[in-house]
């Protein structure tokens, strides 16, 4: 069950009909104060909540941060909804605990990847392996191998591979990835991640001929598997 937590009446209608059209059970809270009188009364919790941080009442970032310090909610995957521009937020966003976050306006196509995003890594650290085709990654040990053969990386291309296999199927901007590898006060204006994705290419893809990272013109980089 996916809790979406928006004052927008008509955006909270829309996030509920894509997650369910998508496969997911989901409800919505108008405000913070009746989200967090339910979450704390019930004793069938979320599987992820999706959270605006303007919100009448207890703002987002309140209510995130309430959550983190109490014990039967700590480790539930959040996804802030943010107002484009605001970096700020995204940064309190993620400093306060959030496990990703949406810049409003986002597509529903984005809105279904992310919750999906957000779940395998919620259930990837159950078991710290992560694997597509004959790639896997111990996050645990940062070990990774490709057809059983150990493959050495550089903690910034490990950083890089692992984020890329969190989000499996997801196309990652520069300016996404930027953000989560070198942090938001990163200047950016370089190619450092065309350059890391090359090395990680030669890595990964080098000497197999099903490549598992590819470019999307225009969009950025997505890990999946090819037909």
């Amino acid at each position: 069950m996916i809790w979406c937590v928006e004052d927008d009446n008509s955006i909270r209608d829309i996030e509920i009909y894509t997650l369910k059209s998508t496969g997911f059970e989901a409800r919505g809270f108008e405000d913070g104060d009746s989200f967090w009188k339910e979450l704390v009364s019930t004793d069938t919790l979320p599987e992820l909540v999706l959270m605006d941080i303007m919100l009448p009442g207890e703002d987002g970032i309140t209510l995130l941060k309430k959550m983190r310090e109490m014990s039967k909610t700590e480790d539930i995957p959040v996804i802030m909804a943010t107002a484009k521009g605001m970096e700020f937020d995204k940064v309190q966003s993620l400093d306060t605990g959030a496990d990703d976050y949406l810049v409003k306006p986002f597509s529903l196509e984005e809105l279904a990847a992310r919750v999906r995003a957000a779940l395998r890594i919620s259930h990837g650290k159950s078991t710290n392996l992560l694997t597509i085709d004959d790639l896997t990654v111990d996050c645990g040990a940062h070990r990774v191998t490709r057809g059983g053969k150990l493959i050495e990386l550089s903690a910034k291309e490990y950083a890089l591979l692992e984020y890329l296999m969190l989000n499996q199927g997801i196309v990652l901007s520069r300016e996404k990835i930027e953000n989560h590898i070198w942090n938001f006060d990163y200047e950016g204006g370089t190619n450092v991640v065309d350059v890391y994705i090359s090395y990680l290419r030669k890595k990964i893809d080098g000497g197999h001929e099903k490549r598992l990272i590819h470019t999307v013109r225009g969009r950025g980089y997505v890990l999946r598997e090819e037909a």
